[in-house]
């Protein structure tokens, strides 16, 4: 797996490579959080790239954002259910 390049500007800036492309981006609390999701985009944007071959790089990043989206969704319904199987147990 390729690393990320990912270069600090100062303590509350930070610049990422997405998909080959330089991002500047500003962090309030942790640059750290900002990688981790620089991350997962340009992996993401990497695996759509390699199943497409053939979109622009707009359309892979929309692709993207709907895979993750998707995967933030299912997350989000397990973790709901969860929590109502747990709040129904502390009832009984």
């Amino acid at each position: 797996m390729e690393k990320m390049q990912v270069m600090n500007v100062s303590d509350n800036k930070l610049v990422v490579e997405i998909f080959g492309e330089s991002y500047p981006l500003k962090v309030s609390d942790n640059p750290e959080h900002v990688k981790a999701l620089a991350k997962i985009v340009d992996g993401e944007m990497k695996t759509i790239a390699k199943r497409t071959r053939s979109f622009s790089n707009a359309r892979i990043g929309v692709l993207a954002a709907l895979e993750i989206a998707d995967s933030y969704l299912k997350m989000k319904k397990d973790y709901d259910e969860l929590v109502d199987l747990i709040k129904k147990k502390k009832n009984n």
